[in-house]
């Protein structure tokens, strides 16, 4: 038995990792798209390093691009297995990846007519939305704690990881040669006491893990409570100085945490008088899948839900439809916040934003979650004052602002919270993915420290022999 690690190998996307067994039996976990990396991403997305013919099945922890956004061409490319994920994954993974073939399918249109006019061949997208249609036909719904027989010698359930919406730690138990083994992928890892959603079950012991570790080195305990940050913010940027907030907010986890905590403010009866704008149609359908799915939240949550019944929405909340819309909040020179996507920065409405905001020293550009530092956000986030938007370099003039504390990743003590109900002197080995390499160096010392000794941090492509 042998795992390749396919992606999210020493960087923190495009998760994919191939389980194969002694009889060619092969089960891949996610398949997602790497992002943020230049002209680097296009060249690992159009490449798998692996056959998708030859893949029998697929297990999904999570709905988020990085993890699920190459299915469609996976199964373009010849893969036509089950993927199992649980019911709200498959709900999100059918809004986002029909987005994210749209997306594909208008950028490459945008290149063509270009090329066309130089005589350059014409371009292909990733995939489409039929073939995102087509891929979306073989998923297959496995609900938490429920173990579920692929083969008779290979089985796994789902546990909550408290990341996002559906979003699970997956456990594979394969019998091979009479010995049991037992394989855990973490998938993505949430945050204990969440704003929004239950804490990471705890889960059986394994023999290996394979354990995200973005935020390996890091602590989000820096800007204390989310809403009061937020206010402070608002008030310093609307209202004193008469600028825009600007918020970079993937539209799947984030988005919602940010309308609940203003939802809140409103609640306590501070929310400033503004326009609240969240600028992308795709987190209003998340927003509506999430409300349709209120077995993920906390305690805390439902409590609210007893006098709200709808803890996302408030006065002066819009949602903006039409891209025409979106223009027109560049030209309205009033005080407002907007939330747009994608998180990074790096595409989407939100680029347009902060393209026609960053010139002025009274608007707000505010990062709420983690961003490769290649991209957009993560040079404002490394406190450049220039950078390039469209090709074009401008000055950042605009305060940059960020409240770490709203990562949908567990920070190191989450993640070592997480292995809390494992022995460590019976797991063999601890695989790192999903994390900068210095980062995954650093965090390798603190599990060491709390008895797990070995760890190994692969390489994009690596095949490591299990025992």
């Amino acid at each position: 038995m042998n795992i390749t690690f396919h992606g999210a190998a020493r960087n923190v996307t495009g998760s994919k990792h191939l389980i194969r067994l002694k009889d060619d039996t092969s089960i891949l976990l996610d398949c997602g798209m790497f992002q943020g990396m230049g002209e680097q991403s296009e060249d690992l997305n159009e490449h798998f390093g692996f056959n998708p013919k030859k893949v029998d099945y697929m297990i999904l922890s999570h709905a988020h691009i990085d993890h699920c956004g190459l299915i469609p061409r996976l199964v373009a490319e010849g893969f036509n297995g089950p993927i199992f994920c649980t019911s709200a994954t498959m709900d999100l993974a059918r809004i986002l990846l029909m987005d994210s073939a749209h997306i594909q399918m208008q950028d490459v249109a945008y290149s063509n007519k270009h090329r066309a006019r130089k005589g350059q061949p014409l371009l292909e997208p990733l995939y489409t939305d039929e073939q995102a249609m087509t891929a979306l036909r073989l998923f297959k719904i496995v609900e938490y704690n429920q173990e579920h027989e692929i083969t008779p010698r290979v089985k796994f359930k789902f546990t909550d990881a408290g990341h996002i919406l559906g979003s699970a730690a997956v456990h594979v138990s394969i019998l091979e040669d009479g010995k049991l083994t037992n394989i855990t992928f973490s998938g993505d890892v949430g945050r204990y006491d969440d704003m929004l959603l239950n804490d990471p079950q705890t889960f059986d012991q394994a023999d290996y893990i394979l354990l995200e570790s973005t935020y390996g080195d890091s602590l989000h305990k820096d800007l204390g409570p989310i809403e009061d940050a937020l206010l402070e913010i608002i008030k310093q940027t609307c209202e004193v100085k008469k600028g825009k907030v600007i918020i970079p907010a993937f539209s799947v986890g984030r988005t919602q945490e940010l309308l609940y905590a203003l939802n809140a403010l409103e609640l306590r009866g501070v929310l400033p008088d503004l326009p609240y704008y969240v600028d992308s149609p795709l987190s209003q359908k998340a927003t509506e899948v999430l409300m349709n799915h209120p077995e993920v939240y906390n305690k805390d949550v439902k409590e609210v839900l007893k006098t709200d019944p709808n803890p996302f929405g408030f006065k002066g909340l819009r949602f903006i439809q039409s891209t025409e819309e979106s223009i027109a909040l560049n030209n309205d020179v009033r005080p407002c916040v907007i939330i747009s996507s994608s998180g990074m920065a790096e595409a989407g409405r939100v680029k347009h934003h902060i393209k026609n905001n960053i010139n002025s020293d009274k608007n707000t550009i505010l990062m709420v979650g983690y961003c490769e530092p290649n991209s957009l956000g993560g040079h404002l986030l490394a406190g450049d004052h220039e950078v390039y938007i469209y090709g074009e370099l401008y000055k950042v003039n605009a305060e940059v602002k960020s409240i770490r504390s709203m990562s949908a990743h567990g920070d190191y003590e989450d993640l070592l919270h997480f292995l809390a109900c494992q022995d460590p002197a019976l797991v063999k080995k601890i695989f790192l993915v999903h994390g900068e390499y210095e980062v995954q160096q650093h965090f390798s010392e603190k599990l060491k420290a709390k008895g797990f000794n070995h760890i190994e941090i692969p390489y994009q492509h690596q095949r490591i022999e299990l025992d």
